[in-house]
């Protein structure tokens, strides 16, 4: 059935990876870039053809060719976004692409203290880092616009799964218990971020936004003690956000605060969420790893 189907991903990191591993599974061919060669080597062990990119450091002539399926994971830099600064007239010119994603990130909305988004509110975010975002966006929706690309974009959640959640920060002893009050943020698991792109893939619809989060906008500290529950290990203390230390980049992501509403992922392209909490999640990163 996947036959001749292959995705080309530029950024194969954590959440890429995840998707190109079952896509492999399932018969595809897949290439994409690294930032580095070591880790384009580790790629090419996993059976992905992998190519170092950066903007400095552009694709060979005919990389693209033969591409069905596109999706960058790459963020935007201080200059805008890297892959089209140097790539967007090679993809455009792909003969046969019948999808293109690009992942952005809900802080496109910015703050809106507490009360609902979806795709169609206004975007007015609070850092230059968002802004970098719609910028972002709009050069990725231009290729569909001025090129008729099938071009889809992601605004995802905060992302977590094996090896990268709350579960992992209370084993390393870097979870905190921060309350700012009525903070809430939304996260999505990578599983079921993956299937969203599966099912976006398997129904394109050029030039749709989807939001990609789960169906529980909880406060931080909420999920920093259920981790502890399933650990069996006593919480931290509540420190108050004013209070407490926090990098500079940490500070940054209570600016926003707002709760993100998922129905057209599961009304439109007929999402089922493998993880429709943080604690169906949490539960099963657990499970995993006591499983032989």
């Amino acid at each position: 059935m996947a036959h001749g189907n292959t995705l080309f991903c530029f950024g194969i990191g954590y959440s890429a990876g995840v998707l190109a591993r079952q896509l492999l599974a399932d018969g595809w061919r897949v290439a994409g870039t690294a930032r580095t060669e070591e880790q384009a080597d580790r790629l090419r062990g996993a059976g992905i053809a992998a190519l170092p990119f950066e903007r400095g450091r552009p694709l060979p002539a005919g990389t693209l060719a033969g591409v069905t399926h596109l999706l960058s994971s790459v963020p935007p830099d201080d200059q805008g976004d890297p892959v089209l600064d140097v790539h967007a007239a090679d993809i455009a010119s792909v003969e046969g692409l019948r999808w293109v994603g690009y992942l952005s990130t809900t802080g496109v909305y910015g703050d809106w203290r507490g009360a609902w988004v979806d795709e169609t509110s206004p975007l007015r975010p609070s850092l230059d880092r968002s802004w970098r975002r719609v910028y972002a966006e709009t050069g990725w929706m231009d290729l569909w616009r001025h090129h008729g690309l099938p071009v889809h974009l992601f605004r995802l959640a905060g992302i977590y799964g094996p090896g990268r959640s709350a579960i992992d920060n209370v084993r390393q002893g870097k979870a905190q218990r921060i309350v700012k009050r009525g903070q809430v943020f939304s996260r999505i698991h990578v599983e079921d971020l993956a299937a969203v792109l599966r099912a976006s893939m398997a129904k394109p619809d050029p030039g749709a936004i989807y939001n990609v989060c789960d169906d529980d906008a909880a406060p931080p500290q909420t999920v920093v003690a259920y981790a502890c529950e399933l650990l069996g290990v006593e919480p931290p203390p509540e420190v108050a956000y004013e209070t407490a230390q926090l990098s500079a980049m940490a500070r940054s992501f209570y600016v926003d605060n707002k709760r993100v509403r998922n129905d057209r992922i599961k009304e439109e392209l007929g999402v089922k969420f493998k993880y429709p909490t943080y604690r169906e999640g949490l539960r099963a990163i657990l499970a995993a790893e006591a499983s032989p």
